[in-house]
């Protein structure tokens, strides 16, 4: 029997647009909306950046992996932290429930994106730059997705058209093989 994949999960890169287009997304397809980071940063009483400057990149990493394991919800856009990818158990409790959506954006989009790099909250290595951030997770975000939205020129609204064009078309089976 096929298991109906109520969630929508949102990967990619700091400055893609995930929270963006979660939120514009939960209103389009009438779901409920959590974003991650805000997960973490309540549950902590800490920003991103604290928690990376405080505890290291690692730890980060962890909590965003416990914060992705005690999710248990239906019908949500879930938007995800940009390491979410480094935790196959964290991917794999995620896809168990949810389409895997990765928004897909050139390098040089997100870098223009992006101005706070180093005070964003990324769980990166400290001498790590951007582009080998990129590079590092761009493999992980194509080994989980189910679906990939190229984003560059799009708006918002225009990705959710699209997220939502392959969730209509109603099966996991068809959405593993989209673009």
């Amino acid at each position: 029997m096929h298991k109906k994949l109520s969630n929508i999960v949102l990967i990619g890169m700091p400055g893609s647009g995930k929270s963006t287009v979660g939120v514009i997304l939960a209103k389009l397809t009438s779901l409920d909306f959590v974003d991650t980071d805000v997960l973490i940063q309540t549950s902590h009483s800490r920003s991103l950046q604290d928690i990376v400057d405080t505890d290291g990149h690692m730890a980060l990493r962890k909590i965003e992996e416990d914060t992705l394991l005690g999710i248990d919800c239906r019908n949500h856009v879930i938007a995800t932290g940009g390491s979410a990818a480094y935790s196959h158990a964290a991917m794999t409790h995620l896809k168990a429930a949810g389409i895997i959506v990765f928004l897909d954006l050139d390098l040089p989009t997100l870098e223009s994106r992006i101005n706070n790099f180093s005070t964003r909250g990324l769980a990166k290595r400290p001498d790590q730059s951007f582009a080998e951030l990129f590079a590092e997770r761009f493999v992980l975000y194509t080994k989980y997705a189910d679906v990939t939205v190229k984003c560059a020129g799009l708006t918002q609204e225009e990705v959710c058209e699209r997220i939502i064009g392959k969730r209509s078309q109603g099966t996991a089976s068809v959405l593993l093989s989209g673009t």
